[in-house]
Order: structure tokens, then C-alpha cells, then sequence
């Protein structure tokens, strides 16, 4: 099923992150994402034209986030904005950092 179709599921915690080698191979679904700090997290800045269209796509990243209940760190300023997913709670990486990453993806390029 495609990432983008699926819902994010409520992690508790008590789950093993998704180790560096399936994080790399899942980094196919979600292209123009980068694996960082040594596979425990998804990162991707997005360039925007001007500072109210970051500001833009921030507020539409985090309305996704909120329907979803999984929330990403977010940085933005004039032209920019990068966004960070992982899983707070397990201190890593799960399915639902690469199911959010896919809908940013798709919100961004329809």
C-alpha cells in the first residue's frame, strides 16, 4: 500500500525503532527525504519563495500532523522550511515518520 494512503498508528512507546538498514530501504517511498543522525531520523527542507509561503506550508504541514496525531519538528524562515520526523517515543525512527513524510511529500508535489 502506499505510504501516503496509509493512517499513522499511536505509538506508546515499548516498540524497537526501525533499524538504519530498513530505514534505508524505505527511503525509497518517500524521495527527496534524507536519513540523519545516524538513521534515527527523516529530514527535507522544502525551498519556498518567500517567507509567507513557508509560513503556508508550515500551517498546511501541521494541519496533516494534527489529523494524523504524529508531529514533526518544523524550521522556517525566508524561502524555507525543514522538517524532521521521528518517533519521540522510542527515540527513533517507525512506519509512521515514513507515512507522515510521504503525505508532506504529496501535499507539496501533488
Amino acid at each position: 500500500m502506499n505510504l501516503s494512503a496509509k493512517q499513522c498508528t499511536p505509538c506508546q512507546g515499548g516498540v524497537e525503532p526501525i533499524d538504519e538498514a530498513r530505514a534505508s530501504e524505505m527511503m525509497a517511498q518517500v524521495p527527496g527525504w534524507s536519513l540523519a543522525n545516524s538513521g534515527k531520523l527523516i529530514e527535507r527542507c522544502y525551498k519556498r519563495k518567500n517567507f509567507a509561503d513557508a509560513l503556508e506550508l508550515v500551517n498546511r504541514i501541521g494541519e496533516i500532523a494534527e489529523q494524523e496525531g504524529h508531529h514533526p519538528d518544523i524550521k522556517f524562515g525566508w524561502g524555507y522550511v525543514t522538517v524532521e520526523f521521528f518517533t519521540h517515543k522510542i527515540g527513533g525512527l517507525h512506519e509512521n515518520d515514513f507515512i507522515m513524510a510521504a503525505k508532506v511529500n504529496e501535499l507539496v508535489e501533488p
